[in-house]
């Protein structure tokens, strides 16, 4: 049997490194020993947001085969030639928004999460500074679900925000938009502000 081959990205290593980290310092079966190959994969898995190693796998198979990898998008393209942007898979995400463009609820799927989460950062103005109680202000502001801590450390975790070492101040981190973000930020500018 052949070996399937996988593809593995992370936003930032030092996310993944942290998340490792925790992970081997929480592992309560042998922790004197290394961990086994598939507690690895399932560690690597949940660093990058999968709940394991079997939901990374599911997310990058074509569907209907057990192994193949899902085809890898060209640029300007995905595999079967049609536009990288899913339109249709950014109107599902905006049901995560009421009718004011207040999040509420935090999608299941990582790369949703990712999108979402650049629709926060965009509602950061460039190059301020902001202590971490504006930076609470205004997540709270900008979802329902109450939860601005979450959202402040994925910010971070995914290079989104950006804080000093004693985490006094935040500042919104400038970069080139991904275009799948670009369409979804274009999109989520037509729903009446939040904040």
């Amino acid at each position: 049997m052949s070996r399937t081959v996988l593809p593995f990205q992370a936003n930032d290593i030092s996310s993944v490194a942290r998340s490792l980290k925790d992970q081997l310092a929480k592992r309560t079966s042998s922790p004197d020993r290394p961990p086994g190959h598939v507690e690895l994969l399932n560690m690597l898995a949940r660093s990058t947001g999968y709940r394991n190693f079997q939901h990374y796998r599911a997310e990058h198979m074509v569907p209907g085969t057990m192994d193949a990898p899902a085809p890898q998008p060209r640029p300007g393209g995905n595999a079967d030639g049609k536009p990288a942007v899913g339109t249709e898979r950014i109107e599902r995400l905006l049901r995560c928004y009421d009718s004011t463009g207040l999040l509420v609820r935090w999608p299941p799927k990582h790369t949703q999460r990712l999108l979402v989460l650049w629709g926060l950062w965009s509602r950061f103005p460039a190059r301020q500074d902001w202590s971490e109680a504006e930076v609470n202000g205004r997540l709270r502001a900008l979802h329902a679900f109450d939860d601005p801590a979450l959202l402040r450390r994925l910010l971070c975790d995914n290079g989104l925000l950006e804080r000093t070492r004693d985490g006094r101040v935040y500042r919104r981190v400038e970069q080139p938009v991904p275009d799948e973000a670009s369409a979804f930020l274009r999109r989520l500018k037509t729903l009446p502000p939040a904040a």
